[in-house]
């Protein structure tokens, strides 16, 4: 009975509904209804005051005081509009009115305020005015697109308000009044009568509203259908009432009676040509098992059941092609066959169950038949795609789940049912109509056909099979314009990789006696890389790139997956990545030599990306052999080497930036395998800091002075290509040393076995170096573009004065006996070191600045020499306790007298003043 309280409950809430939508209707009505009215009044007022105003002659003279009892009963008296005046509309309104008088009021208002007053010339002043159009009504205006709550709001709505609502109301009504009446009566016990008699007395009302419905049929169809569906639900649910809640029925009989309500009503729905009552009918008749069941399992008399409830679908569509029929009645019983095969199927029901899979399959082979053959369109027959492709594969599926490791089996059921299509395939091809259809059947025979494969050979020969199948299929499409081979083939292609790893692909599962590359694991895979290159070729050459692209990278990710899977399996751990980059190089200058002959922007991206992989490869040799050159890295990074050199050559009909980019990634990845091997080397020979920081900076030092003085050098392979590259070359070498310079400015710089000399050691040289280098390529960029800002000069002068104290500390450290740490600044040696270095740089800028007339030289001395002051108050001053504090101040101010008496004037304010003077005396 809780079913019955859910139905109820589902009724009543249907039925809160009704009022809200009623009031809101209502509302509405009273709203039009005052607009209405006082439309009407306004109306009626102009008529009658119009003849009086036509009969009344036009005078000059001033407008004659109105009547006493006029005015008090209308405030506001009517006037007419006039030709020269504004139309009234009496649903006009302003806001102030709106809020200040009533409907009636802001009418008169209106038009008293647009009347011409009494008096003008003759003719005109009689003739009234043709009203304009009116604005258009808010309620017109456009409106955003409702969601989905005001979708779903308007769909009640319109149930409540289209069709037969009160029968739908009513039906509604009754199922939930049907529902709690039994649960209330069992409950309760407040009817005397046995619960037969009330059982009874219920069906037989429903059978007296069940003829009532079909006897008016054609009078009140709408009513009718609804009438007789309630009615045949309420006998359902006496039925199920009597054998589950009451024990008054057994299983057997209500499950007769059940049927027998349904089979009526499935007549009835025939008859009156109704789809809602055939599919109440055949929901009612599927679920009818499940809520009568008894739990005894007995799947044949369950199954049969279901082959008489299709074999009724089956009829039906004989007549009418209904296709939401055909659908429920396959989704019922292949999913409660599926359901039970999951739950209860053992190999000991093979023998019940196969002779109905097959009836089942062939009641739904031949509905889609059916279906065609009753709803033909202009063009042809309307095909039933759903079971076209459905029955088969979950038919299929079902019997393979009864076949399990029956693989040859399988094979051969997968060939009968090709055969099967193949004819259906022949028997329809010549019939016009039929010829979509026809096209179908085809397609599942070359499927089926396709299938049979993987299940009588071996998933690697299956893979291989599917592989070049797929591209021939590919092939045979665009020969003959068709769309379906095509997919076709590209499924065979995902089949084959299916195949492949269903199998373990990546397992390793190799025979102790197999070789690298000469083993069945490898060619498979090889083949599926193949078939994807071709296919790729295939679009290219006739649908465009777009497909094209998807292939060739499907096909080179098999590539790469089948060498990558040798190498793990017969190289050694430590050998592996040296493997991994000649699969790399070799790939990418197979794809350069290909795109050398057949330009393609996807080959050129993979050799810029194999470029770009090498450097992630140059880093993990590094870090597994501590240099990239370990082991067979000797060789194969010079084979690389050529690799690329000749993948660059065959870029040269790349689009420029790929290759430009290509070219790019070539010249900076040999300084970063150079840099590394220093690193190496470094560790090796147990070299200084100061010697390894050097060697990492070489080959990038060179690079950048070759980019700045020697550019053509870096032009071949691509030769005039690569030019507009050269500044993002140098942008990129100057960025990598500059984090090396900032890197190693934490670094002491010891020169050892070498004795350390300041700026005369291998780590000041180089950071040295870095910074000509950076002026030379700031100077030449500045020279290049006219206008430049000084903006990058003051950093560069920022950068030297931070290397300048860097190489003070480091004396500090190496010449004053001062550990290299932490402490290292703030000791009193470093900051009288840097008091006097700063003062005599802001000394030399600031006299240097006065004698050559550069304002911005004499500023930077002069503020140079401001920072060293604040040093002096809030550093050095807690040094004045020893000598090296007190040389400090006694330094800064010596320099600064030095200064005063030397360069006391900026220049510039020199020069202007003599400049003002000289104007003067001209003046």
């Amino acid at each position: 009975m809780d079913e019955l309280v859910a139905v109820g409950l589902v009724a009543l809430l249907a039925l809160l509904a009704m009022p809200v939508l009623l009031v809101v209707a209502l509302v509405k009505l009273s709203g039009l209804r005052q607009r209405v009215e006082v439309l009407e009044r306004a109306v009626s007022r102009r008529a009658a005051e119009m003849p009086a105003e036509a009969a009344a002659p036009a005078t000059a003279g001033p407008p004659a005081e109105p009547d006493d009892a006029v005015a008090a009963e209308d405030p506001a008296p009517w006037v007419p509009a006039y030709a020269s005046q504004p139309r009234w509309s009496p649903l006009a309104e302003t806001p102030a009115t709106r809020s200040r008088t009533t409907p009636v009021e802001a009418a008169a208002e209106t038009a008293a305020e647009t009347a011409e007053p009494a008096g003008g010339d003759g003719e005109e002043a009689q003739a009234p005015s043709m009203p304009p159009p009116l604005p258009p009504s808010p309620a017109a205006s456009p409106r955003d697109e409702p969601d989905w709550v005001e979708r779903g709001v308007e769909r009640v709505k319109g149930w409540f308000t289209t069709g037969n609502v009160p029968v739908k109301v009513g039906m509604l009504v009754l199922l939930a009044g049907v529902a709690a009446l039994l649960r209330y009566a069992s409950d309760q016990g407040w009817l005397r009568l046995p619960i037969e008699f009330r059982l009874a007395g219920v069906a037989a009302a429903a059978l007296a509203g069940l003829v009532f419905g079909w006897r008016k049929r054609d009078s009140h169809r709408s009513f009718a259908l609804a009438l007789q569906g309630g009615a045949i639900g309420i006998l359902l649910l006496v039925t199920f009432a009597a054998s589950k809640r009451y024990d008054l029925l057994g299983a057997g009989p209500a499950f007769a009676i059940s049927v027998a309500f349904i089979a009526g009503l499935s007549v009835m729905a025939v008859l009156q040509d109704s789809r809602t009552l055939v599919i109440l009918g055949v929901l009612a008749g599927f679920l009818a098992p499940l809520w009568l069941s008894t739990g005894g399992g007995n799947h044949v008399a369950l199954f049969s059941y279901y082959a008489a409830l299709n074999a009724g679908i089956f009829a039906i569509a004989w007549v009418r092609p209904w296709r939401v029929l055909n659908l429920l009645g396959f989704a019922f019983t292949f999913g409660i066959g599926t359901l039970w095969g999951l739950l209860e199927y053992r190999p000991e029901h093979f023998a019940s169950t196969e002779p109905f899979l097959l009836l089942f399959f062939g009641f739904y082979l031949l509905l889609p038949i059916l279906y065609a053959r009753k709803a033909p369109t202009p063009g042809g027959a309307r095909i039933d795609g759903s079971l076209l492709f459905g029955t088969p594969l979950v038919a299929f599926s079902m019997q393979a789940g009864m076949l399990p490791g029956q693989r040859m089996t399988l094979a051969l059921c997968a060939l009968g049912l090709a055969a099967l299509y193949a004819i259906l395939a022949k028997l329809l091809l010549p019939r016009s109509r039929m010829a979509l259809l026809a096209r179908g059947y085809a397609v599942l025979a070359v499927g089926f056909a396709t299938l049979a494969v993987p299940l009588a050979l071996s998933a690697r020969a299956t893979a291989s099979v599917f592989a070049l199948e797929g591209a021939g299929l590919v092939w045979l499409g665009f020969m003959q314009s068709r769309r379906l081979p095509r997919w076709a083939g590209l499924g065979l292609q995902l089949a084959a990789a299916f195949a492949l790893l269903t199998v373990g692909f990546g397992a390793l599962d190799h025979p102790p006696a197999a070789l690298p590359f000469a083993n069945a694991a490898f060619m498979s895979g090889l083949l599926v890389a193949c078939g994807g290159f071709a296919v790729a070729l295939l679009y290219r050459r006739n649908a465009g790139d777009g497909m094209a692209v998807t292939a060739y990278l499907w096909g080179l990710f098999w590539w790469l997956l089948s060498f990558l899977r040798e190498i793990e399996a017969f190289a050694d751990s430590g050998e592996r990545l040296h493997w991994i980059l000649l699969l790399v190089g070799a790939t990418g200058w197979l794809v350069a030599e290909y795109h050398r002959r057949s330009p393609a922007r996807a080959l050129a991206l993979t050799t810029l990306v194999a470029l770009l992989l090498a450097f992630p490869l140059a880093w993990a040799q590094w870090s597994a052999d501590g240099q990239p050159f370990a082991g067979h890295g000797a060789w194969i990074w010079p084979l690389f080497a050529a690799f690329a050199a000749r993948a660059l050559v065959g870029l040269r009909n790349a689009s420029g930036r790929v290759a430009g980019l290509a070219q790019l990634a070539w010249w900076l990845l040999w300084p970063t395998v150079l840099s590394l091997l220093a690193a190496f080397v470094g560790e090796r020979f147990v070299l200084a800091d100061g010697w390894v920081g050097m060697l990492l900076a070489l080959p990038w030092l060179v690079l950048a002075a070759v980019s700045l003085r020697r550019a053509a050098w870096l032009a071949p392979p691509l030769g005039a290509g690569f030019a507009p590259f050269q500044a993002a070359l140098r942008l990129l070498v100057f960025l990598a040393l500059g984090l090396w310079w900032v890197l190693m400015l934490f670094h002491s710089g010891h020169s050892a076995p070498l004795p350390w000399i300041v700026v005369f050691n291998p780590l000041d040289l180089a950071q040295i170096a870095m910074l000509l280098l950076l002026a030379v390529w700031l100077r030449s960029h500045r020279a290049a573009a006219a206008g430049a800002g000084s903006l990058p000069v003051v950093w560069l002068a920022l950068a030297g004065l931070l290397l300048v104290s860097v190489l003070t500390l480091r004396a500090v450290c190496h010449w004053g006996g001062v550990a290299w740490d932490a402490d290292l600044p703030g000791a009193s040696l470093s900051q009288t070191g840097l008091t006097v270095v700063w003062s005599l740089l802001g000394v030399a800028g600031w006299f240097s600045g006065s004698r050559r007339g550069h304002w911005g030289l004499w500023l930077a001395g002069a503020l140079l020499m401001g920072v060293v002051l604040l040093k002096l108050l809030l550093v050095d001053r807690g040094n004045l306790g020893d000598l090296l504090g007190i040389g400090a101040f006694i330094v800064y101010g010596l320099l600064c007298t030095l200064v005063g008496w030397l360069a006391p004037v900026p220049p510039r304010r020199a020069a202007m003043g003599a400049a003002t003077t000289g104007s003067e005396g001209k003046g």
